[in-house]
């Protein structure tokens, strides 16, 4: 009886971890994380200088966002995720926290189903602005 009672409680070990195992695996395929460079030659219209950005950007399936972008070669005042398809300006959907060099998606920030389905398209960007380029001074397409 007692080796019954072992093998049974040692099934469902396995069977719990097994299925802790693929929920961590299917949250992790979830995710969306994107390693983005930021440039003039994709704001609309396009600003000629040697200013630059990069970052991480993670939407998740739910919508939640995390990320980072980061300014180089001018001095940023704000950055943003926006919806707006490549070559088209758009509004603010997910505005950015200062964080000292950085910028980054506040703790909670989360799309709505309509932006989820923008994201999945294409046509979302983040873009981090300056006082001489109020409008946006470098952008990345964010591409699933």
């Amino acid at each position: 009886m007692n080796a019954l009672l072992k093998s049974k409680s040692l099934v469902q070990v396995s069977c719990w971890s097994l299925a802790v195992a693929l929920a961590c695996t299917s949250a992790a395929a979830l995710a969306e994380t994107m390693n983005v460079k930021l440039s003039g030659a994709e704001e609309v219209p396009a600003v000629q200088g040697s200013g630059s950005g990069s970052g991480t950007i993670t939407i998740n399936d739910d919508g939640s966002v995390s990320g980072s972008v980061t300014a180089s070669g001018f001095t940023p005042t704000a950055a943003h995720i926006h919806e707006g398809k490549a070559g088209a300006n758009g509004k603010v959907i997910v505005p950015f926290t200062k964080e000292g060099d950085k910028f980054s998606a506040p703790a909670g920030a989360k799309l709505t189903p309509d932006q989820l389905k923008a994201f999945k398209e294409g046509d979302l960007y983040v873009n981090i602005h300056s006082a001489a380029h109020p409008g946006g001074e470098v952008r990345a397409q964010l591409k699933p």
